[in-house]
Formats: C-alpha cells, structure tokens, sequence
C-alpha cells in the first residue's frame, strides 16, 4: 500500500487526523520533524546572516583571493 505524509498546522489539527484514522482502524505511527542540516551548522548561518546586517564583513577582490595566506 501507499504512504502519506500529513504535516498538521498545530496540536488541534493532528488530534483530529488521529481520531479519524483511529475510527477507520487504520495504522499509523508517529515520528518527530527531522531537522535536514546540524542545529551548529543553522546556528552559524543566523550568525553569520546577523553578521552582514550589521555590517561585520571583509570584502576581498577575486584578484586577492590567492594571496590570503
């Protein structure tokens, strides 16, 4: 048989997509969201998003990349 994926909006929505598959008897289980990046990776990018805003960045000229070391 098929899979389907229900993404609830709140706690109200997915109580009454549990009764009514409860009341058809059908079977379902429960699995938490999973995240797709590392929560430290997300943290670094909202840093670094907080970063530019404020104007914390170091503009370097495509000619300069080489020459960093």
């Amino acid at each position: 048989m098929e899979t389907i994926v229900v993404h609830p909006k709140n706690q109200k929505q997915l109580a009454a997509v549990e009764a009514v598959l409860k009341a058809l008897n059908v079977t379902f289980k429960k699995e938490e969201e999973r995240l797709l990046y590392n929560p430290e990776f997300i943290a670094k990018m909202k840093q670094s998003d907080q970063d530019v805003k404020a104007g914390r960045t170091t503009k370097i000229e495509p000619a300069d990349i080489w020459n960093l070391g």
